[in-house]
């Protein structure tokens, strides 16, 4: 459990930033059947 003490807030906040980043670079590269509008991966929204 001590090594949850040691843990920082900028790690945190960098691991949500890598992640984010992440995700929005699938969108990006991946086809709409997997991320996009009703994707079974990423799920971008609706199809309107």
């Amino acid at each position: 459990m001590e090594f949850l003490s040691s843990i920082t807030f900028d790690q945190i906040a960098f691991s949500l930033m890598t992640l984010g980043l992440l995700r929005e670079a699938m969108i990006v590269t991946l086809p709409d059947a997997v991320a996009g509008p009703g994707g079974w991966l990423v799920d971008t929204g609706g199809e309107d």
